[in-house]
């Protein structure tokens, strides 16, 4: 099994940053970083006709939280800045079961 330790996104947006939205690279996974900086030029270029202003990043992924990895996240700052993670999946424990209070023991 191969895994990924990049991930490459691509955004598009107007010329005055206002609506921006994700475009589909030809690859968005990568085995190795390098491989996706190697790659993400080209892309870019290729992609340079989809909106007025086109961004890329690779973002490193640790293969240990594959499994765990549940949202793409991204904005594009006013300066036309593309900040991007990748969010792991938060999980909540809880116990719908409560013990009932003795009241009588307690002073």
């Amino acid at each position: 099994m191969e895994h990924i330790a990049a991930l490459l996104l691509i955004v598009g947006c107007s010329g005055d940053l206002s609506q921006c939205r994700e475009l589909p690279a030809p690859v968005t996974v990568f085995e190795t970083a390098e491989d996706c900086v190697a790659t993400r030029a080209l892309s870019l270029r290729e992609m340079s006709g989809e909106a007025e202003h086109v961004m890329g990043t690779c973002i490193g992924l640790d293969p240990a939280l594959e499994e765990d990895y549940a949202e793409l996240v991204w904005s594009v700052t006013p300066d036309g800045k593309l900040d991007a993670s990748v969010e792991t999946a938060t999980v909540v424990a809880s116990n719908s079961h409560r013990p009932e209070k003795d009241y009588l023991s307690q002073e």
